[in-house]
């Protein structure tokens, strides 16, 4: 008997993946809209009835209201290393494996971290304005002279590490589960959050939203930071203190930023926030929207990743680990 499996958040890149491999045990529906409160009322009684697995990226919202409306689901898999848009409280009750693809585009991730950390600190922004009355103020710096600090030095990290090393960078790291394995093979450094911030010329964010690291880079992280640093963030916005950010800036404190994250949107209030998700995210877009203004800033729309090499790794991934929990039990979740 054939498994009915939905995917949500299904962009155009990725029907080449399926054009060119065969799951005969599986019925797939597509939808190119996110899942949520709003888009499940859309979908029809037999849909919500039949469907054993759903599939979602980062932009649905998975509480415990669209949960309750599929009668008969047994697995909730995100095509995503993050998780937290699904309710995992929801989905234990209902004993409802939840998956993630914990690795993937590293070598992309890093490679794009590079490109944004030359993109800041060789002014390209600027650059390109088609104003060249003033050359100096394209001037820009060695990257062997800067010290790069990378927060999160799991394989993303390490592969930020490894590039890092070819352009002869000092490498400082902060991590709760230091790697000595980077040690000795990059040379990298670990220091104390503090000492850290205080050492790094740039600042490049690359571990998972947890929930305790809520705001992780606020006013204070910011006013440690070295005058004319760089910033950037390629995994969660929910880590940073986005006013606090575009005051950095506008001080002039922070001499570029590079943001590549979802937009935040209006989320349910059973994500784990300590405020009203809805605030949280009116505020954080406000000061997005004056960051673009800014020179030297850089917004991507979570893009790092996004490389034809990751998104067919996420969709086998995604897959195999399917049909492993299908198999074996539920050997493979996040829980």
């Amino acid at each position: 008997m054939a498994i009915d499996m939905v995917f949500f958040d299904f962009r155009d890149e990725e029907k080449d993946f399926f054009n060119k491999n065969c799951f005969p045990n599986f019925n797939f529906t597509f939808y190119k809209e996110s899942l949520n409160l709003e888009s499940v009322k859309n979908l029809s009684e037999e849909v919500k009835c039949n469907t054993t697995v759903i599939s979602v990226f980062t932009d649905s919202d998975v509480c415990e209201g669209v949960i309750g409306e599929f009668k008969n689901l047994r697995i909730i898999s995100t095509r995503s290393a993050s998780y937290d848009h699904i309710s995992k409280k929801a989905a234990i009750e209902r004993n409802i494996a939840v998956l993630n693809v914990p690795n993937y585009g590293e070598k992309s991730v890093a490679q794009y971290t590079l490109g944004l950390i030359l993109a800041l600190v060789r002014n390209l922004i600027s650059a390109t304005s088609g104003n060249f009355s003033d050359k100096t103020e394209l001037s820009g710096r060695d990257l062997s002279e800067l010290s790069l600090g990378i927060v999160g030095t799991g394989a993303v990290g390490a592969a930020v590490c490894k590039i890092a090393q070819f352009f002869k960078m000092k490498i400082y790291g902060y991590d709760i589960k230091p790697k000595q394995e980077l040690v000795k093979k990059y040379g990298l450094e670990y220091l104390p959050l503090n000492d850290f911030i205080r050492n790094s010329d740039i600042i490049t964010l690359h571990l998972p939203y947890t929930g305790d690291n809520f705001k992780m880079f606020s006013k204070s992280e910011f006013d440690l930071m070295k005058d004319g640093a760089y910033f950037i963030n390629t995994s969660s916005s929910r880590l940073v203190d986005t006013k606090a950010l575009y005051n950095a800036v506008k001080s002039g404190k922070i001499k570029g930023v590079a943001l590549d994250f979802t937009v935040c949107k209006f989320e349910s209030p059973e994500c784990y926030m300590p405020q009203n998700p809805s605030e949280i995210c009116r505020e954080e877009n406000k000061f997005l929207n004056l960051l673009k203004s800014e020179k030297n800033v850089i917004i991507t729309p979570h893009i790092a990743y996004d490389t034809k090499e990751s998104v067919n790794y996420i969709l086998q991934s995604t897959m195999d680990n399917i049909k492993n929990t299908i198999q074996c039990g539920n050997v493979y979740g996040v829980y």
